[in-house]
Formats: structure tokens, sequence, C-alpha cells
């Protein structure tokens, strides 16, 4: 593989700091159609769990397809601490894990972003040892790493976890763990990914029963398999794992976000436009697809990689209930709930997955959407029209959430908390912009001092808000 390696010192490049998204918001005028085509990018969740899972390769990696994000940057910065070099041109990534120079992944790396423990079950495959510090992420509920734990021990890993440190070995003098059968209480992708990874090294079969069966499950598979790992079952509840000694280089173009994808179909059905989507994997969004066309969207199949979505005369009221894949995605929750706000007709949106994810209910409210929430459930009443106001992104989806509104509300908004969508969206703004959107990223300085010097501008939401309370719940 010809190039040059370099380890980043602030991470890997063209991708926004947390502290610049920080810093920014976007200022929004709404009631514009978009018109386009729009480039869906590489899959997030793929992305992430697949650069660790280089970490299995004894050699060179290099992968196509691979979105600009901030959390991206933060799992390179993991890799490149461990003595990984990588090296990235475009969405081009070039992974050399031949050296592995410690099993001690940085605690204030892990601790912002979830997927960096991913990188446990691949380490440990390779070294016979980790120190995995435990995750951090989008504050939207437990995610526990049990299952991960519990699955590492059933391939006879010594775990303990002490002072916010999963400390992992392999006893005995081979170092390399043993086949198991493996049951998760819960189809978890992060348990069946970190599994499906730690098993690869294995020694013997490993089979994982009820496990995830998200596309990136999938996709991650396929990449294990392109390095030469023996997987079967992968997209189904039981796969089967037979290890082998090592793996060895591969070229690799990572899926289209299904995701962002999901966000652009929202995006036209709520500002009443036509936009032309790929590359896409029409499959991956199948329960999103329905939804939509239940709620009087039109979609077109333009090609086997390319969808065009139509205005929609009516938007109509409809109940969603997240649900593992192949159900309704919990990460377009947010933004279909800004969808239904405007849908004539009253919706129920039942969040299963985690339970603390309706948040920016409150802050949809704040556009002059009608929800109430109680638990994990929210009550849309869909109203006429949204207005422009200031509002706080609370996680990644929701912040998308909020954008959205936005575009269809009249006047302007402002959106604050960037470092969420940046975490998981390949310039979404500049995306928006090419579409006609009037969307643009301003220094929150410049907001602020706006506010001060005209009394009649709404004050920005603090952080403070992310606790607020939806006025209207029951």
């Amino acid at each position: 593989m010809e190039g040059k390696f370099i380890i980043p010192s602030g991470g890997l490049p063209n991708a926004k700091s947390s502290s610049t998204a920080d810093s920014s918001v976007l200022q929004i005028s709404g009631g514009h159609r978009l018109q386009g085509h729009v480039k869906i990018s590489g899959a997030k969740n793929s992305a992430l769990v697949i650069m660790a899972g280089a970490l299995l390769c004894s050699g060179e990696c290099r992968l196509r397809n691979v979105p600009l994000l901030a959390d991206v940057t933060r799992i390179g910065q993991v890799l490149s601490a461990l003595g990984v070099r990588l090296k990235q041109t475009g969405d081009i990534l070039e992974i050399d894990a031949r050296v592995i120079k410690t099993s001690k992944a940085p605690y204030e790396l892990v601790t912002q972003l979830r997927a960096s423990f991913f990188a446990i079950g691949p380490i440990l495959a390779r070294l016979g040892v980790a120190q995995m510090p435990l995750p951090g992420g989008c504050a939207i509920g437990a995610r526990p790493v049990d299952l991960h734990v519990r699955g590492l021990q059933a391939m006879g890993a010594e775990v303990q976890i002490e002072h916010g440190v999963c400390n992992a070995y392999v006893p005995g003098s081979s170092r390399r763990l043993k086949g198991a059968k493996i049951y998760l209480d819960i189809a978890s992708v992060g348990a069946t990914e970190t599994l499906m990874m730690a098993a690869t090294l294995a020694d013997g079969e490993t089979i994982i029963e009820n496990a995830a069966r998200e596309p990136e499950v999938v996709d991650l598979a396929n990449f294990c398999i392109a390095m030469g790992a023996k997987i079967y079952g992968a997209g189904t509840s039981t796969i089967t794992i037979v290890g082998v000694p090592q793996l060895h280089s591969t070229e690799y173009t990572i899926i289209p976000d299904r995701i962002e994808a999901g966000t652009f179909l929202v995006a036209a059905a709520i500002t009443r436009s036509e936009l032309i989507l790929s590359p896409v994997v029409p499959e991956h969004l199948t329960p999103i697809i329905a939804k939509l066309q239940d709620i009087g969207v039109p979609i077109i199949e333009e090609a086997p990689n390319c969808l065009r979505t139509l205005s929609a005369e009516t938007l109509r009221a409809s109940d969603i209930e997240t649900l593992p894949h192949p159900g309704f995605p919990t990460d377009m929750q947010a933004p279909f709930m800004a969808l239904l706000a405007l849908a004539e007709g009253d919706s129920v949106i039942n969040e299963s997955v985690f339970e603390n994810r309706l948040r920016h209910a409150s802050e949809l409210n704040r556009l002059g959407a009608d929800i109430r929430v109680k638990g994990n459930v929210a009550f849309v009443r869909g109203v006429p029209m949204l207005s422009g106001a200031p509002v706080l992104g609370t996680d990644l989806r929701a912040s998308a959430a909020l954008v959205l509104a936005g575009l269809a509300a009249e006047g302007k908004t402002i959106v604050q908390g960037l470092q969420h969508l940046d975490r998981g969206y390949d310039r979404l703004d500049t995306k928006l912009q090419q579409l006609g959107a009037r969307i643009q990223r301003i220094p929150l300085a410049q907001v602020n001092a706006e506010v001060a010097s005209n009394p009649t501008v709404e004050e920005l939401p603090t952080s403070g808000a992310t606790n607020r309370e939806n006025v209207q719940s029951q």
C-alpha cells in the first residue's frame, strides 16, 4: 500500500473540533423549499466500529467512503494513542495496525465516545490483554457494557472493572480467546460487534445467539471477511464465527449512512420538496420509507442505489414505536417527531430502545409544536406552522431534528449544541446549503452580541435547558 502513514497529533483532518462547534451556531431562515441531489456519506456507525476492527489486522487496511465526522476524528485519536498509524485523504482512510504499542486506551478519549469501547474486543484478541475505560457519548440513556463483559468471559477472558476502567486479559501461555456459545439477553449492536470481532481470532467456533441484525453489523462482518475472517449468519439472530490465526490486509468500502439518508428524506418531506438521494441501500431504509409513505410522502426508487422523494400534498399523523432492526430505528425518532409536529392529526411516538431520548420535545415546543411527554411516550398534536426561535440540541439526533424543524419554521431559528450534530453528520449544513436551504454557521459571539444590542431578540437557551421539563407533560 503506497503512501506515508502519519500519526495525527490533533486527530484526523477535515473534521470540526468540539471547541469549534461549541463556539458556533446554525442560523436558519425557514420556509424555503429544497431542490437537487444530495450525496449520502458513509455510515457513521459502520465507520467507527470498522476502524476499531482494523486493529484485528496485522497489516494495513484502506477504508473508502469514510465520513468526515468529529466521532471519526476521536476514534482516530484513540487508535493513534495505541500506536496505530493513520493517513486520511478525503474519504479514504489508510490504517496501519501492524504494531499495537499499548493495550491501554486513553481515558480522556474513550470517555468522550462510546464506540471507542468496542476496541476492547480486537485489542484483547490481538494482544491477550486490554485496558479500556468505560465509554461516553450522547446522554440518551443507560447503555451498559455488561453484555460485552459476560461474552468475553465466556470466551475465557478474566475481566474486572475498577475505577472506571475495564481490565481484561486471557490467561494461559497462548493468550488466545476460546470459542464459546454466547446468548445475548438483549440484541445489543455494540455487544454483537465487540464479541464478533474478538471471536475472529479466537481458538475454535463461537456462536452468538440473539445477535443484533443491523446493517452496520453486517458491514463489520463483511469487512472482517474481507480480511480473511470466517463469519456466517450476520444479519440474522445467530452469528457463527470460526476463529483463524490472523487476518490480512484489505481494501473495503463502507456502506451509505441510512440515518443520514433518512434525515434528508425527512428534510424533503418537512419542506414539501423534491430531492434525489444517492448512494443508498433501499433495503436498509425499508421502515423509514414505509413510515414516510404512511405519512403521505411519495418515494420512488430511481435506481438500485438512488431514491427520489416527491412533495407531499398532505402530511398525515402516524404512530411510531422504535425497535431494533428491522424495526423503526431509534436514531430516526427525533427527526420524525419534527415532521409529525406539522402533520394533520394526533400521533403517538413510543421510544422503546432508550429511556432518555425525548428531550427534544421541549425544544420543538419552543418552535410552536404541541407535544406532551409521559415517560417514554410522546403525544404529538399537529400544528399548522412552526415559528423560528433559539433552540438547543441535547444529543446528536435531537440536534438534527431541530435543524429540520428550523427549515420548515417561519422566521429565524438558531440551533445551538453543534458539538452533537458534528459527531454524526458529514457537513449537514453545507449539504443543505447546496440544496437551497438558507442556513449558515455563525459564531456564537455574534448572536450574543445581537441579543445584547437588541432587547427584542430572544436569548439563546443555556446548557441548563437540557434538564428543562416539557411544561405540557402529563
